[in-house]
This record gives C-alpha cells, structure tokens and sequence, in this order.
C-alpha cells in the first residue's frame, strides 16, 4: 500500500542507517584509542579486572624499585665488609710479625691502631639511604635486628599480601655502641695477663719476649683469625641474599610485563579487525544513505499519480 503519512521503507532504512552509524562510532572510537574496553560501559567485567591488574602492576612497579633499594643497601654493606676482613687481616700480619723475639712492638702497634682507625670508619661509613648494617646501636629505640625489603604483591581472593625478604643483621654486625657484639668491638680475654681486649682495641705495645706475652700474643692472633672467618661467613650470607633480590627483582620485572600482556588481551583492540569493521561499515553507510534516498522518492512518485 502507498501512503503519504506512513513511508515504512523510509524508516527501515533509517533505523538501518542509524544501527550502522553507531557501529561506526563505536569502531572509530576503538581505532582513535586503541581499546576495545575503554570504560565500563563497554565491557563492565573486562573493564574492572583490567582496572584492578594495572593498579596491581603499579604496585609491583613500586616492589621493583623496592627491591633495587634493597639490593643497593646489601651491595653497600658487603663491600664493607669484604673491606674490613682486607684490613682485619693486615692486623692479623702485623701480629704474626710482632710474635718474632726482637721487633719492636710499640712501632707495630703504632700501625696497627691506624688500621684499627680504618676498620671504625669502615664500618661507620657503609650507609645507604640512612641504613647501615655494619655500625650499630642496639639501645636505640629503632634498632630491629632484623631488615627486611618488600619482594612482592600478590592478590588473592580480593585480599591482597606484602612478601619480604628478611636479613638478620646480627651476623653481619661490626660493631655494637651498646653492648660491643660486634665481630670487631666483641671482647676476649687473654689467658695469663687477664687483659681484656677486642680487635679494634687489642694493644700489643707493652709485650715483650716472656713466655706469658708470647702466648698471650698468639691468642690475639687466634682471635683475630676467627674475627676474618665470621666477617667472611657474614659476607657470603649477604651474597646469597643479594642473589635471591635480583633474582626476585627479574622476576617481578617479568610478572609485571605478562600482567600487562593479559590487559592487553582483555581490553586492546585488535587493530586488523577494526580497519577491516570500519571499511565495511563505511559502505554500509553509503548504501544506507542510498537506501534512504530510495525510500524518501517514494512520496514523489505518489504525487505524480495526481499529475494530468
């Protein structure tokens, strides 16, 4: 039937025509962006899992960078000591030196103080970011014998946890200004002259040749010798830690990088296709605005009906 106050082949072709436009908004937007979820509206559940795994990465972003600290802090620490036990066994010769009947010991002591200044400020000096490892004071009221760095987040269950990486830094100490635990302020006792004396303040200057000096002297040598092995225990347990951070920090590198592959599966636009969709939907425009072109002439051909 044709009706003048009803052109149903004009509206279907402008609903057609309509459907197609918003396809078409929809595509360019995806091609402008280059997401295929880019808010809410688009795909609620895609939107808000990839809007909870960036907030994810920024926080691992922030554990890698927790993780270089920390790694720096063990790099600063380890050197100190691998140069403490490079001094320590400096000591070590000059007592070996001093136990020969005849040296002159005031001489040798005198060079062993300064090597004993050098060890002090050693150990005072191997600070990173306010931390050091090597000189401490327990009584403090924010000592921790235990340092930890941040290694990971994780979520699980919509609970989200911090892991760390613990180093107890009793082993690793130097010196204590509270109770001298350090491996270089720790005291001993020598046998026969009821002298006490640490490596950082052993005093060789008055022995002389006596049976009772000499052993006395060897057991400073002894004592000194077991102060290089516990620093050398202590920088091969710093070692392994710093092994286990950089490997931790690969690790979250790598994590971080697979999160934001999988983002990008759920939310990306996939390039190809859309180029394709928005051709293909160009064409549906023109023909739909073709098609209502066709259907708007119908009125015309009625009115020529009426024409003598």
């Amino acid at each position: 039937m044709a009706s003048i106050m009803t052109n149903a082949s004009a509206m279907t072709a402008l609903q057609s025509l309509n459907s197609t436009n918003k396809q078409l908004s929809v595509t360019q937007a995806r091609i402008s962006t280059g997401f295929r979820v880019a808010a809410a509206e688009n795909n609620a559940a895609y939107w808000s899992i990839a809007t909870t795994m960036r907030s994810d990465n920024g926080a691992l972003s922030t554990v890698k960078d927790a993780l270089g600290l920390g790694a720096a802090t063990i790099d600063v620490a380890y050197t100190g000591i691998n140069k403490a036990i490079d001094v320590t066994k400096e000591i070590k010769n000059k007592l070996v030196a001093a136990r020969q009947p005849g040296v002159d010991r005031a001489k040798v002591q005198s060079e062993i103080a300064e090597l004993q200044n050098q060890l002090t400020s050693i150990a005072e000096s191997s600070v990173f970011s306010g931390e050091n490892w090597l000189s401490v004071d327990s009584s403090q009221a924010t000592y921790n014998s235990t340092k930890t760095i941040v290694a990971s987040f994780s979520r699980s269950g919509g609970q989200v946890s911090i892991g760390t990486i613990s180093v107890d830094i009793t082993k690793t100490e130097l010196i204590d200004a509270n109770d001298q635990s350090g491996i270089l302020d720790t005291q001993d006792t020598t046998a026969n002259g009821n002298v006490n004396y640490s490596i950082l303040s052993l005093d060789i200057s008055a022995f002389t040749d006596t049976t009772n000096d000499l052993q006395d002297l060897e057991q400073m040598i002894s004592f000194v010798d077991g102060g290089i092995g516990k620093m050398t225990t202590a920088a091969s347990s710093l070692g392994a830690v710093k092994q286990r951070t950089n490997m931790q920090k690969d690790f979250v590198s790598s994590l971080m990088d697979a999160i934001t592959s999988g983002i990008g599966t759920l939310v990306d636009a996939d390039m190809n296709e859309e180029s394709t969709r928005l051709q293909a939907l160009q064409v549906q425009q023109q023909l739909g605005v073709q098609s209502l072109t066709i259907a708007n002439q119908n009125s015309q051909q009625i009115l020529s009906l009426f024409r003598g």
